[in-house]
């Protein structure tokens, strides 16, 4: 047997790494979720219908290309414990890991396989200070580098630090977004097709905000993703 090969199942034994969903030990090959998770996770397919729950929720708010949402978000279910532990766990791999294959997903086929670049919803330098990274950055990542285009973190910003969206209204979420988002360098993106992402849409007022600002630019295609759909 290889000594690195050895080595490494031997410290696996002594210091597994468990699996971000289930929390079981995974084994050889397996990367951040077990395989039998991987199998289980709560896939839309959303981005193969023109006419789906995702793009329904921005018709007559926003002129979109497509768009859609990874996997379903069901409180208390595993596709919950994954993005808590992206956004407060501080474990940015299960961000990188499931963008990778959100990315894989649309460059197989469907609506949004023709993107050129991944701008992430940014957060205020504060709110990303506070929490040591943007959750959305790390899930463009793995999008970018499964569907072989760049990102851009520096161009759209996030100008006012506004109060955390949880537990407000639809019209409440808007008002706290609503002009908060620059576009930095606008020719930079003239004529291009762009993904927009997010981890959770809920009632899509921040993803609207910015692609509200992005509308700006000059011959812009904006298509919409995020890792979870939270129903109802």
């Amino acid at each position: 047997m290889n000594p690195t090969t050895w080595l490494t199942d031997l410290l696996g034994l002594v210091f597994p790494n468990l699996c971000s969903a289930c929390g079981q030990p995974l084994v050889r090959n397996e990367e951040v979720i077990c395989v039998s998770c991987n199998h289980r996770l709560p896939r839309t397919d959303f981005h193969f219908f023109e006419d789906n729950p995702v793009s329904r929720i921005f018709w007559g708010r926003v002129n979109l290309q497509a768009a859609t949402s990874f996997l379903y978000f069901n409180k208390g279910g595993k596709v919950q414990h994954l993005i808590h532990q992206l956004k407060y766990k501080g474990n940015k791999e299960v961000g990188i890991y499931l963008g990778r294959l959100l990315g894989s997903d649309l460059k197989s086929g469907g609506l949004l396989k023709e993107v050129e670049v991944v701008i992430p919803v940014p957060l205020h330098p504060k709110k990303q200070h506070q929490r040591g990274y943007n959750q959305s950055q790390q899930i463009a990542i793995g999008i970018a580098g499964a569907m072989n285009i760049p990102y851009s973190f520096q161009n759209l910003i996030r100008n006012t630090f506004t109060e955390s969206q949880t537990r407000k209204s639809r019209y409440s979420r808007w008002q706290n977004v609503s002009g908060k988002f620059t576009v930095l360098y606008p020719h930079k993106l003239e004529g291009m097709h762009v993904l927009l992402i997010d981890d959770v849409l809920t009632t899509g007022a921040t993803l609207e905000a910015c692609a509200q600002e992005l509308a700006g630019v000059s011959g812009i295609k904006i298509s919409v993703a995020t890792l979870a759909y939270a129903q109802g």
